[in-house]
């Protein structure tokens, strides 16, 4: 697997990696303002896509993160994880690589993901994903355009 900054041609591999998820995330793949999110990130080179070694430039991702920083305050804006490489390694890569491009310490990292009530919370692994990773549940914060509830995770970085 090799994890590299995402380009203008994965835009297409996004979404798809979006259609996944809706079911947990809410409509993605027709939302305007997902495609201007994921556009802003491509030129911003903020936009990470993991994929297979010696893959084909057109093929699926592995999986797909953006990311912002307010510092010292840095964002998982999204993470997504291809149903097929899930439990792979792929999001824990993602997430390296992004604090390893993106992050300048001394701050705080952050994601908003499920509330522990949110039927995806267990189901996607998300919140268990992110403990493993050192990140402790904080407030909650505004629900997902689903309707579902949201909590803040945070890590210290140094």
């Amino acid at each position: 697997m090799i994890v590299r900054l995402a380009r203008e041609r994965d835009l297409a591999a996004f979404t798809a990696l979006a259609a996944q998820v809706e079911h947990w995330f809410g409509p993605m793949v027709g939302d305007p303002g997902f495609r201007d999110a994921v556009d802003a990130h491509l030129r911003e080179s903020t936009a990470l896509a993991a994929v297979p070694s010696g893959a084909d430039p057109g093929r699926a991702l592995l999986g797909g993160l953006l990311f912002g920083a307010e510092p010292p305050v840095h964002h998982v804006h999204w993470l997504v994880i291809s149903e097929e490489a899930r439990g792979t390694g792929v999001g824990r890569a993602l997430m390296a690589e992004a604090v390893r491009r993106f992050v300048r310490g001394p701050g705080i990292l952050e994601v908003v993901t499920f509330g522990a009530d949110h039927p995806g919370a267990v189901t996607s692994g998300a919140r268990a994903f992110y403990e493993r990773l050192g990140f402790t549940p904080a407030e909650p914060t505004a629900p997902g355009p689903e309707g579902g509830s949201r909590q803040i995770y945070r890590r210290s970085v140094r």
